[in-house]
């Protein structure tokens, strides 16, 4: 199975997680699954600003990108957290190879919105360095930085980085690995499958907001895109990864 996996910044800023996650993505390339992994990191790029006194403001989730703020993307985003999963991903005997969507035109991407940024809205993926990569025998472990014609940096949404990537990489199934337990309904209760015309009722009736609202969107969008299956998985629970691969229904399946 082609598999993409978007790990979440929060999930790998634990040590102890972010090797469990390995040793876990290890497992499902030896068991025969072509991965690509894409990866977030919001919560370090803050944790980097606020140490240099810059303070973090966001419009509808999305975090408003300063010359200051693209600077922490190339040195936080792309350089430490990407290469900190790769250094995991080696120790697990994995051939992991650190990219960003830079990276012989991966993803281009063009300004989303002039109020935030330096933020990128993706326009095109280009799946030829992914399908180079994996029939080789290497993990690609892509940050979430974009580019466009004229070298300009952009900043983009993980969750969308990920579904990008996801058709790119023409992948059956899309986990978004998390820190959260899945989709819940209004009473807080794990709604362990749901379909995409149950997104749109999540997000209208007001069940589904902010960054659950965000990932259901582009779970959505993905599944528009030909991804079979996608699952919101919560991601330092136990073998989270492994018993989803193995069939245990684990978080929430989104499929039609």
């Amino acid at each position: 199975m082609r598999l993409l996996i978007k790990i979440g910044g929060t999930l790998l800023d634990s040590p102890e997680t972010r090797h469990a996650l390995a040793a876990q993505i290890a497992a499902a390339k030896t068991a025969g699954h072509g991965c690509v992994v894409v990866h977030g990191g919001g919560k370090q790029m803050t944790r980097y600003l606020e140490e240099r006194g810059l303070p973090s403001r966001f419009v509808n989730g999305l975090r408003v990108t300063t010359p200051e703020t693209v600077d922490a993307v190339l040195k936080v985003l792309a350089g430490s957290v990407n290469q900190e999963l790769v250094s995991a991903l080696i120790r697990a005997r994995v051939s992991a190879v650190g990219l960003s969507g830079l990276d012989a035109n991966l993803i281009d991407a063009i300004q989303m919105d002039p109020e935030l940024g330096a933020v990128g809205r993706v326009t095109k993926s280009n799946p030829a360095l992914l399908d180079l990569l994996t029939a080789n025998g290497y993990l690609p472990v892509v940050a979430c930085l974009a580019g466009d014609a004229e070298g300009n940096f952009y900043n983009v949404n993980g969750d969308q980085m990920a579904v990008a990537c996801a058709a790119a990489f023409r992948a059956e199934r899309l986990v978004f690995l998390t820190d959260v337990p899945g989709v819940l309904d209004r009473s807080g209760t794990r709604l362990p499958h749901i379909t995409r015309a149950d997104i749109d009722t999540l997000i209208a009736t007001g069940v589904a907001k902010g960054g659950m609202q965000a990932k259901l969107n582009a779970a959505a969008s993905a599944i528009e895109q030909g991804i079979a299956q996608v699952s919101i998985v919560p991601g330092a629970e136990p073998e989270a990864l492994s018993r989803l691969l193995a069939g245990e229904l684990v978080g929430t399946r989104i499929a039609d």
